[in-house]
């Protein structure tokens, strides 16, 4: 099938992604991302004053995130939008991507912008009155670190989902190695020819401000914190768990950053369109979840409901991008579902740019509509896993408009 919800090819962006405590750690999430729609918008020549419809997306709670999207729209000069502020974690991406899509679907809004925004850095520390213990003694939370390393259903660390995989379908360490070097070697494509596909949706070099917006604190000249391994440095590396096979080359890093993506009828995405003769359709939607502590799993059903969704196979993809926090979840799509190991996830994945959450996803999103395009068109697939042992996934189809 096909939404009515269009991507106006163009209309999107996202920030460099910056290691844990690096450049952006200090950056209040929803400020900075509102800092950075303001001149994305003003570059596109983007009237704030054209959106009926907004949602935000992120998963770690900043200062005032109470008010969420009527705050940030209000930050970017369009106070006359309301809408949703949702959170999935690592499927934020895709869910507000869904939100949007549905209610130009049901004919409420024509043109909405799809923000999403984290700062796994500094993360809150929160504490939770309880008057019933002793001594009215509360329960502390530190909201990053904590949920990390606890899934309240099961106890275990997120590491444990993947160790549980691994262990499930036979991937050992060197196999999970080899991903990695692929991803690092696919990645350094989107580097090529002064980060030319980096510049297709990313403003470089990227002038990181300091609190307060009103100096500029940092130049970045890409994604910052990448880690270049090699199979000497990859295989002297040992599991984090004594009796695993992941090791810490062979998972994300946290990170901070934006992204956004603007949606639109098919009318105003032709207004709102770099390049109106280029139609970017959503096709199709999944969501699945799999067995507790089984996390990476959940990524294989979701696909096959959006493929089913949008009525194609995996043979009919042109390209796909997957959110891969761990090399094994590339390891497993691609065995489940017959998909090409070595290529998938060209010119970047989360696996190598890393993982501030909400907006790793619309970051695929982007990278795989601008993959579509350098190919002449086609079907693309992002899927990807989240806390709960739950997954999203979307398709989208590049085309002559």
């Amino acid at each position: 099938m096909s939404y009515k919800a269009q991507i106006p090819y163009g209309s999107y962006w996202s920030t460099p992604f910056s290691r844990w405590q690096g450049s952006f750690a200090s950056l209040h999430s929803i400020e900075f991302a509102a800092y950075v729609a303001r001149a994305e918008l003003a570059q596109r020549r983007i009237d704030p004053a054209v959106f009926d419809h907004g949602v935000l997306g992120f998963s770690v709670p900043q200062k005032h995130s109470f008010y969420g999207l009527p705050w940030l729209m209000g930050l970017i000069g369009a106070g006359q939008v309301a809408g949703p502020t949702l959170m999935q974690a690592c499927a934020t991406g895709v869910r507000t991507l869904l939100a949007a899509a549905q209610e130009i679907e049901a004919g409420l809004a024509e043109t909405s912008l799809v923000l999403t925004c984290d700062r796994t850095s500094n993360g809150p520390h929160l504490y939770y009155p309880d008057p019933r213990a002793p001594g009215g003694t509360g329960a502390a939370e530190d909201w990053v670190l904590g949920n990390f390393n606890c899934d309240p259903l099961g106890r275990h660390a997120m590491l444990a989902t993947a160790e549980n995989v691994a262990r499930r379908h036979g991937f050992d360490t060197a196999r999970q190695h080899e991903v990695v070097l692929r991803r690092e070697q696919q990645y350094r494509d989107a580097l090529a020819d002064d980060s030319a596909f980096l510049r297709r949706f990313m403003r470089l070099p990227f002038e990181a401000p300091a609190p307060g917006y009103k100096k500029i604190a940092a130049r970045l000249n890409g994604d910052e914190g990448i880690t270049s391994s090699t199979p000497e440095g990859l295989a002297a590396l040992k599991p984090v768990q004594a009796d695993g096979s992941v090791t810490y080359g062979a998972q994300t890093h946290p990170a901070d950053g934006n992204a956004a993506i603007v949606l639109a009828s098919p009318e105003r995405a032709r207004e709102l369109s770099r390049d109106p003769h280029i139609a970017v359709r959503l096709r199709g939607f999944g969501s699945a979840r799999a067995g507790l502590a089984l996390m990476p799993e959940a990524v294989v059903p979701a696909a096959r409901r959006a493929l089913e969704q949008a009525g194609v196979d995996v043979a009919a993809l042109s390209a796909i991008k997957t959110h891969n926090p761990f090399a094994l979840n590339d390891l497993l799509f691609a065995k489940e579902t017959g998909a090409d190991l070595m290529a998938m996830n060209n010119y970047g994945c989360s696996l190598v740019w890393g993982h501030p959450q909400a907006p790793m996803g619309t970051r695929s999103i982007i990278e795989l509509i601008e993959e579509l395009v350098l190919r002449g068109g086609g079907i693309g697939l992002f899927a990807g896993c989240a806390a709960g042992d739950s997954a999203m996934a979307v398709v989208i189809e590049v085309g002559d408009a």
